[in-house]
């Protein structure tokens, strides 16, 4: 399964227990009250849809493989086996969990995964590793790297209160610093991978993109769309009617700030030279290099990587007082994939969007890192 299984919308049947309770929160609707009026207006929507899925041959909502999940879930299956292994099991589907522990009656339980590689929480994943009473075995010595990206990896685990600091391998000769060539070239955002990738090519690079270009070509259909003022139902751009009511919320909205890099991309070239450029993708093993989000870069490594500088500091969430004036405070989620960003490399790292890590004063006055 992929370390980010989506979250069925009908993991949790809204005639059993309310989405409010259990829904990652969005921004703006922190408090419980305006999470529950949210609810309200959709768990209607939400009973209606479930209903419609109970006959998939004549339903209205599309049938997707996370269904038949959730009506196999519900049938409390029971497996034929003795031993259970779950990987990535800090970012299991809530679905596939539930299943998962089912089992530890008649059978022995595996779970291996890494807390502070959880980086799939928008999506509604949960660490189920996170009160099982098993047996806990750590690993804390990397093999990819020496100590010096260990030391790196580090900052970002103290960031995430990560309890076991990272040690790497001192036989194996690692760097930080610039990368002119770099073989994998990590973004935070879809939009962030379509600009290194226009970039890339236009500088004359055969250039692949992780997973393929299917999601920056719907990116691309869905920018066209906006501009030629139809709707479109691409989760990013599905609240737009217009290309300039999205131009006005990059723009002012600070919450826009990614779609700012979209807006940058489509509006000196248009929606068709991206969708040109996405033609003229190579396949992987034979493109000089991989552009990637961090996301799908997950389980991945590279001999030498460059952080995209889509990567940018907090902007937004609580204030910190760190003694040298109020700063946003670094969210742990996203101190998460900056961590897994800079552990994808074997030999040479640029940590480049990153590197506004260096004068944030939430990290330069954390105090003592933790022994290593």
């Amino acid at each position: 399964m992929s370390p980010c299984a989506p979250w069925p919308a009908s993991a949790t049947p809204p005639t059993r227990r309310s989405p409010a309770a259990t829904s990652p929160q969005l921004r703006g609707l922190e408090e419980p009250g305006l999470h529950a009026q949210l609810a309200a207006h959709l768990v209607p929507f939400a009973r209606k849809a479930w209903l419609d899925l109970q006959y998939p041959d004549d339903g209205a909502v599309r049938f997707d493989h996370d269904h038949y999940l959730k009506l196999w879930a519900l049938t409390q299956p029971k497996t034929d086996a003795d031993f259970l292994l779950l990987d990535e099991a800090q970012d299991t589907d809530p679905v596939v969990g539930k299943i998962f522990l089912a089992q530890r009656d008649h059978a022995q339980l595996v779970m291996v995964g890494d807390s502070a590689q959880a980086i799939c929480h928008w999506r509604g994943a949960k660490d189920v590793m996170a009160g099982f009473d098993g047996t806990q075995l750590a690993l804390s010595r990397s093999f990819r790297f020496g100590s010096r990206f260990a030391e790196e990896a580090d900052r970002w685990l103290y960031l995430a209160d990560a309890p076991v600091p990272l040690t790497g391998a001192d036989t194996v000769p690692t760097g930080l610093g610039p990368v002119t060539r770099p073989d994998a070239v990590l973004c935070r955002t879809n939009v962030g991978a379509m600009a290194q990738v226009m970039e890339l090519l236009s500088d004359g690079h055969q250039v692949a993109l992780a997973g393929g270009g299917d999601s920056l070509r719907a990116l691309a259909l869905a920018a066209r769309d906006l501009e030629e003022g139809r709707r479109t139902t691409r989760p990013e751009l599905v609240l737009f009617t217009t290309w300039g009511d999205l131009q006005d919320y990059a723009a002012y909205d600070p919450a826009g700030r990614d779609l700012q890099l979209l807006v940058d991309l489509v509006d000196p070239h248009g929606a068709y030279a991206i969708l040109a450029a996405v033609v003229h993708l190579a396949p992987e093993d034979q493109a000089e290099v991989t552009v990637s989000t961090a996301h799908k870069a997950k389980g991945r490594e590279w001999a030498q990587v460059k952080i995209a500088d889509d990567f940018t500091p907090p902007s937004d969430g609580p204030p910190h007082d760190t003694g040298q004036g109020t700063v946003r405070r670094i969210d742990d989620k996203e101190a998460c994939l900056a961590y897994v960003a800079v552990t994808r490399t074997r030999h040479r790292l640029d940590i480049g969007g990153l590197s506004w890590i260096n004068e944030h004063p939430q990290e330069t006055s954390a105090g003592p890192q933790p022994p290593r």
